[in-house]
């Protein structure tokens, strides 16, 4: 259906109807162009607040007279170590008494070889010996009554001969079966297998029902118990390094064994141009915490020198690098790069960078950047008393 307007009066009021959609548009878009506005302006700023300071104690560094130490790695080792076997073949072991980690003394009993057969033997050498013991009792009689004899013409020079010569026949028969008597008591003893030193059993292959031989390993001792520490250092080192020189052996466990360089090796190896140093170490103080074959680090003590020290927890390693936080006048810090050098303790060496008199930020130098600002305040009284 199509509504027609016709006349003056229908036309107004098209017009009118048209200009108030209009106006209703504008509207529209005024309202949607000022919400877009106040969607897209950025919250009002709000005021920054100032980084709290971080509170730190400060310290200097202070002079020591420290070890100058050579740092070197090396194996533990017996000092001497003797292998113990047989010395009487074709028996069997019928008792073992020792075992690995057993402390012995010099002549102790470490194992029996059947001795039955032994025994025999010497029982027969003995017998042997007195049935030549009579017959030489025998002889000396005859050939003493033919020496009586011999200027009165009664016997014949043939069997004053005979009978001087079986003394001396008797007496040589007599000296054998000593001799074996003396050979059969060696092998009875030889039956008992004994340690030829003090010191600690390092190895037992010996087991009872075995046949002994000839160089067989039974046992091997740890003479004296002894242990040395053969340390590697560089040819270079080596010169510097002599006999006395105390040493400290770290072992895996981080435990500290005293010892002192017995000699220095006289060669040095083509291949890794590195000396050998032996290091005698304590035996008391390597009953439990250093065994043979540990392969452990130690230092060598080339003398004393002062040092230029600050605690640990004052220097910060960031990318391979160390650094202190110096205070400023103003409170605020500065990084310095510094170089370390030997350590003691829980304090480290600062060989350059810093002076005797710069004060550094003591700890929680972690959290700190260049530039910062920090709240300075007192030691508590313990650390005060571990810095004196």
């Amino acid at each position: 259906m199509t509504t027609q307007v016709s006349g003056p009066r229908g036309r107004r009021a098209l017009w009118l109807s048209a200009g108030a959609v209009a106006a209703l548009a504008v509207a529209a878009a005024a309202f949607w162009a000022i919400a877009r506005h106040d969607r897209a302006a950025p919250p009002p700023a709000q005021p920054a607040q100032a980084k709290s300071a971080l509170s730190v104690t400060v310290t200097a560094p202070q002079t020591a007279d420290w070890p100058r130490v050579l740092a070197a790695n090396g194996s533990v080792a017996a000092w001497q170590e003797a292998v113990i076997g047989p010395e009487i073949a074709n028996f069997r072991l019928v008792e073992v008494l020792v075992t690995v980690g057993d402390r012995v003394k010099k002549g102790q009993l470490l194992a029996r070889i059947s001795s039955d057969t032994v025994a025999a033997e010497l029982a027969q050498a003995k017998a042997s010996a007195a049935e030549a013991q009579a017959m030489l009792a025998e002889a000396r009689a005859n050939a003493d009554r033919a020496r009586r004899l011999q200027a009165s013409g009664a016997m014949s020079g043939q069997q004053i001969n005979q009978l001087l010569t079986a003394e001396q026949t008797g007496l040589a028969r007599l000296n054998a079966a000593k001799a074996r008597i003396e050979a059969d008591e060696l092998r009875m003893a030889q039956t008992r297998v004994l340690a030829p030193d003090d010191g600690i059993i390092s190895a037992r292959t010996a087991t009872v029902g075995s046949l002994a031989q000839p160089g067989q390993e039974l046992f091997r001792l740890i003479r004296g118990g002894r242990l040395e520490w053969r340390a590697e250092v560089t040819a270079a080192e080596l010169a510097r390094i002599a006999p006395g020189t105390a040493a400290t052996l770290i072992t895996p466990n981080g435990e500290r064994v005293q010892g002192r360089v017995r000699t220095v090796g006289p060669t040095v190896d083509p291949q890794t141009r590195n000396g050998i140093v032996y290091v005698d170490l304590v035996t008391s103080a390597t009953d439990n915490l250093v065994r043979a074959g540990v392969f452990a680090r130690g230092e060598l003590e080339l003398g004393r020198a002062p040092a230029l020290t600050l605690p640990q927890t004052a220097v910060l390693l960031r990318e391979g690098f160390a650094y202190v936080f110096r205070v400023e006048a103003d409170n605020r810090v500065t990084q310095i790069k510094v170089a370390t050098g030997r350590r003691a303790g829980d304090r480290v060496e600062i060989v350059d960078g810093i002076g005797p008199d710069t004060r550094v930020v003591a700890s929680g130098v972690g959290f700190l950047a260049d530039g910062d600002t920090v709240r300075v305040v007192d030691a508590p009284a313990a650390d005060k008393t571990a810095a004196h």
